[in-house]
């Protein structure tokens, strides 16, 4: 069993309405994956996100706003009734993007402290996006206390210091497609190093469709194929994989319930 542990289901365009989402889900469980977590970046979309996936109970949420989206403002008292939803199993995604907005680097700064700040009041883990800023978003997950809920690096793209800065933190490295670009041969050499207890996969679906799928719009079913590359590229059995990245994330995301024969 698999989990896609970060993807934007409400963002596929091949699943406009319940029809072809149910598809995109059966899909994805005939290659094994049985559970989703439907991370949102918008504060004006998360209702309809939530209206979406209600018909899934596989499909876990989060609440949040990206730091690419900071420009649409942040209230942090809706997104706290956001957060308390039951659905609702992490606080993001949030983070730091200097490398797509550096115009914007004081307002992230705000809304990045104020959400990790509002993870702690509401006991629910952080995920997390960082972009050519490593220094500073470890710096505010210390200053924020963050290491009292943990969370995840989620599409994971930094070095190793970065990712070990964070696993010091109590946090999890999340490995995406992008795994299985030819450029990514720094990144390969990284997630060798990831701690077995510390890693998850996920597809951030729509967007970075693994090999062999490049140039698809990207949709959980494949995260069965960054599972398996990941599991070849550190000289594990895919089934070895597939448990303890399964395990992690219930371990993480602490308010997310098993299914019953799940």
């Amino acid at each position: 069993m698999l989990i896609d542990s970060h993807c934007h289901l409400d963002r596929l365009k091949t699943a406009p309405d319940q029809d072809t989402l149910q598809q995109i889900i059966d899909a994805a469980k005939a290659r094994d994956i049985a559970y989703f977590l439907c991370v949102n970046v918008r504060q004006q979309g998360f209702i309809d996100m939530k209206q979406k996936m209600a018909a899934f109970d596989e499909i876990f949420l989060s609440a949040g706003v990206h730091p690419l989206d900071v420009q649409d403002g942040l209230n942090v008292e809706e997104i706290e009734s956001f957060a308390r939803d039951e659905k609702v199993v992490a606080v993001g995604e949030t983070g730091l993007d200097y490398f797509y907005a550096n115009e914007t680097k004081l307002l992230q700064q705000t809304c990045f402290e104020q959400q990790i700040d509002l993870a702690v009041k509401v006991n629910k883990p952080l995920i997390i996006h960082t972009r050519d800023a490593r220094e500073d978003t470890i710096n505010f997950l210390k200053r924020g206390n963050a290491d009292k809920v943990g969370g995840v690096l989620h599409c994971f793209t930094e070095d190793w210091d970065m990712a070990k800065a964070a696993i010091d933190l109590g946090f999890y490295i999340s490995v995406s497609g992008i795994v299985t670009f030819k450029n990514a041969g720094d990144l390969r050499n990284v997630i060798r190093k990831v701690p077995k207890d510390r890693l998850l996969v996920e597809t951030d679906s729509p967007y970075l469709a693994p090999v062999p799928h490049r140039g698809k719009e990207n949709q959980p079913a494949f995260v069965r194929d960054v599972a398996e590359f990941v599991a070849q590229l550190r000289a594990e059995k895919y089934a070895d994989l597939a448990d303890y990245t399964t395990e992690n994330f219930f371990r993480l995301f602490k308010d997310a319930a098993r299914l019953a024969g799940r």
